[in-house]
């Protein structure tokens, strides 16, 4: 059974620019695709995206392309670096984005986000990783995606400044290689089973 999986990655750093979130995200997509899952990750910062609360804000705004690629997708992870201990601001405009097409429905009359599952990837030199966790992923369910145990991974450094997560080789962290696995296959064994067992529209239907 096919499953596609979609991460944006919240960074402020465009194009090819070095990205220390990015590369903790290819940590989780390798696995992905190992397993056979189509895995795109996509820097929102190479976008022009508009703030709004809408699936489309018009003016020049791309925000339409790339949510026409989480409505395609069946796993959603959201990466994000920490700046002043919060989610980039990046991410924030991404969740409101996202908001902005939750009551679009699906063949059942559920929000379109039903049946998707949602993770959070973190990267940081200080402390916030689980505040943010918690914001994204709190954001996700309420929205209708569906949350598995343990879909977020992240490494944080030391307080203060300091190398970041490629030069600190957090890589190496052993609580982040076993985040990064639970992410990965909870969130895929995840996506299967809704695929194969749809949650039903008795009492899920949107008036």
């Amino acid at each position: 059974m096919s499953v596609k999986a979609l991460v944006l990655n919240c960074s402020l750093k465009k194009g090819d620019e070095e990205s220390n979130t990015e590369a903790l995200i290819k940590k989780v997509t390798g696995i992905m695709q190992r397993e056979g899952v189509f895995a795109e990750v996509v820097r929102v910062a190479d976008y022009q995206v508009s703030f709004g609360i809408s699936d489309d804000m018009g003016d020049g705004d791309e925000w339409p392309q790339i949510f026409d690629k989480v409505k395609e997708a069946d796993v959603v992870i959201i990466g994000t670096p920490l700046w002043i201990g919060e989610k980039s601001s990046i991410a924030t405009m991404v969740m409101e984005r996202i908001y902005g097409g939750s009551s679009l429905t699906n063949e059942k009359g559920q929000s379109i986000y039903y049946n998707k599952v949602g993770g959070v990837v973190i990267t940081g030199n200080e402390d916030g990783a689980k505040d943010a966790a918690k914001s994204i992923l709190y954001g996700l369910s309420h929205m209708g995606f569906t949350i598995p145990p343990n879909v977020d991974t992240y490494w944080v450094g030391e307080a203060g400044p300091g190398p970041s997560f490629i030069e600190a080789e957090g890589y190496k962290n052993e609580f982040t290689q076993q985040h990064v696995q639970m992410l990965a296959y909870n969130l895929m064994h995840f996506a299967k089973m809704l695929k194969e067992n749809p949650i039903p529209a008795q009492g899920t239907v949107i008036q």
